[in-house]
């Protein structure tokens, strides 16, 4: 295999939109990580060091999600849309041995991450990447795959109708779309923890999701309709619902700390004072009371996925 990645395509656009995916993610993602729409270093490293956890912790969840998939004869051509650091590019090649796998991102850093994994698991010659604006008026020439996977990212588009139907063009005929969507962050702590503000999470999620209903008013939106009025055919669809309980991994920690950091960043102004003094609590890892310490932390998520045929 040829040591050294292929490097984006060069005629790609270079000015990202606030809304294209940096996803997936893998990718395939469960996190909807770019909330903030911030792209400076030390997020963007801080963004792709958690997408790397979530492909780490649920990385059953998207096995049995590609297992899943109807496609009938292997695919040998795969785009992957909003591939973040690349935890669904690379479950596809696992699962499609004789595929070559296409990922689009707009941002740079999870493009070097992916070139790394790939390069480090021997198929960075199965692996083109591309950096790409999905709202732009053109995308960039993404061949004709015979699979397009397209997780944690459709909701973050301008218009998901005109981006399927772009998709739609793309695809070989009788040629499969897989949608996956998220119901929301996943949640970590016990309803009634932690003891000095119960049920301080369910508050956090709440602030946030009022948010997102303004800034991603797609989200947990039902793709079911957006692909039949793109032209498509819906052949299944599946709801995943995960929860690993204790006693759990080191990495669940990690996780843990990695969103409710950024949760808290952009949640904090509407706080009550004693609830971001306890979230404080639980983000101080030198503390007694910090999430590293908990025994009881868990990971509870849900994704609803689409199959769809181009006829």
């Amino acid at each position: 295999m040829n040591p050294t990645p292929r490097p984006p395509s060069p005629d790609t656009p270079h000015s990202p939109s606030p809304h294209t995916t940096h996803a997936s993610g893998h990718g395939d993602h469960d996190y909807d990580y770019d909330y903030d729409y911030d792209h400076n270093h030390d997020h963007t490293a801080d963004q792709s060091e958690i997408l790397d956890l979530d492909a780490e912790v649920l990385a059953d969840h998207l096995d049995a999600l590609t297992a899943w998939l109807p496609v009938g004869a292997a695919p040998r051509r795969i785009l992957d849309l909003g591939c973040g650091t690349g935890a669904g590019t690379l479950a596809l090649l696992g699962r499609f041995p004789g595929a070559e796998v296409t990922a689009v991102d707009a941002c740079d850093a999870h493009l070097d991450r992916l070139r790394e994994k790939a390069a480090a698991a021997g198929a960075d010659d199965r692996v083109r990447l591309v950096r790409a604006d999905l709202d732009a008026p053109d995308w960039p020439g993404l061949g004709t795959p015979q699979l397009v996977w397209a997780s944690a990212s459709l909701h973050h588009l301008a218009d998901p109708v005109r981006a399927l139907r772009r998709v739609r063009e793309l695809l070989a005929p009788g040629g499969l779309l897989a949608v996956v969507e998220l119901a929301g962050f996943p949640r970590f702590l016990p309803a009634d923890a932690p003891e000095s503000a119960p049920g301080l999470e369910e508050r956090l999620h709440a602030v946030l999701d009022h948010r997102h209903t303004a800034q991603l008013p797609h989200r947990g939106a039902d793709c079911g309709p957006l692909l039949t009025g793109a032209g498509f055919t819906v052949e299944d669809r599946r709801t995943l619902r995960l929860a690993i309980g204790s006693p759990h991994t080191e990495a669940v920690g990690r996780y843990a700390l990695g969103g409710l950091r950024r949760m808290r960043e952009r949640a904090a102004a509407e706080l009550a004072p004693g609830d971001l003094a306890a979230l404080d609590r639980l983000l101080d890892t030198g503390g007694p009371e910090s999430l590293l310490r908990r025994a009881d932390l868990a990971v509870r998520t849900e994704r609803t996925a689409w199959a769809a045929r181009r006829d």
